[in-house]
């Protein structure tokens, strides 16, 4: 067990309880909302259990925040920015974490930037399940933009080589996107927009409608982390889609939740990869 509590000006106290000497320890910890604290809180859990002499430190991260900020140069607006993504690989290695488990991270490429063994586990294959337990008609695959293509194209191999379709989207700062065009028909069939977090609804409602008006009978979606972030679920609770197909990496509070909302567990997925890092045997 591990003690946790936070001090009157805000900072947070660590503290195991049981002896890990000579352990192989794993730390679950989404780095979600409230993200810095979290991530804090993650850190000097990691610190702890190096100073306990724990044998191993596996960081278990069912959603890695801070994954977005990618690259050093954004290619629209030409400004140098922050490599957050690199910045926190390098501090939860420093803070005493010896690999690291990922679920679904932004870009894969990301797993580059840690100095130490990443296991990256993919949720589709619990998704694509439950999919196809619900036995869609004419079923096309929807990238919400250029960047998710190979994501979607892996969802759509999986649904018997389903259709590919791309929204042409600009992103014209944080948080804000603009549909220009769709690649692909749609016209009569079941969308499936898939990506792989949802923050706060806007890229991918403003995708539904723009299937909605080329003619998709119904419009799915699917993603891996809820972040729901400020006016989402506002937005995905209008009636532009028919579900909401996501998983448990990010707990949900009831104020998050909507009728439209179907939360699968990635447990089994995550438990398996933890068994065969402590085995040390071969990942699927």
């Amino acid at each position: 067990a591990i003690q946790r509590k936070q001090f009157a000006d805000g900072e947070l106290y660590v503290r195991l309880e049981d002896s890990v000497r000579g352990c192989n320890v794993f730390l679950v910890q989404p780095t979600c909302t409230p993200a810095n604290d979290t991530l804090l809180e993650l850190m000097l859990m990691l610190d702890a259990c190096r100073r306990a002499d724990a044998a191993q430190i596996t960081a278990v991260l069912p959603y890695y925040g801070y994954a977005r900020a990618d690259r050093l140069i954004d290619p629209d607006k030409k400004r140098r920015e922050a490599l957050t993504s690199k910045l926190v690989a390098n501090m939860l290695s420093e803070a005493g974490a010896d690999r690291v488990i990922i679920v679904d991270i932004h870009s894969p490429q990301s797993c580059g930037f840690f100095d130490i063994p990443v296991d990256h586990v993919y949720a589709s294959p619990v998704l694509v399940k439950y999919l196809k337990a619900k036995k869609l008609d004419d079923v096309t695959v929807v990238a919400p933009d250029v960047g998710g293509v190979a994501r979607a194209r892996a969802v759509a191999k999986a649904l018997d080589d389903a259709p590919l379709a791309i929204i042409d989207k600009r992103r014209e700062a944080h948080n804000v996107a603009k549909v220009f065009n769709l690649v692909g028909d749609v016209q009569g069939r079941t969308a499936v927009l898939v990506d792989d977090m949802i923050d706060t609804g806007g890229t991918i409602c403003e995708g539904a409608r723009v299937l909605r008006e080329k003619g998709a009978r119904q419009v799915f979606a699917l993603c891996t982390h809820p972040v729901f972030s400020g006016p989402a679920v506002e937005r995905l609770s209008s009636g532009v889609f028919e579900e909401v197909i996501t998983t448990n990496t990010i707990p949900l509070r009831q104020d998050k939740q909507f009728p439209q909302l179907k939360v699968l567990s990635v447990a089994p997925l995550i438990g398996e990869t933890v068994w065969r890092v402590h085995e040390q045997s071969m990942m699927r």
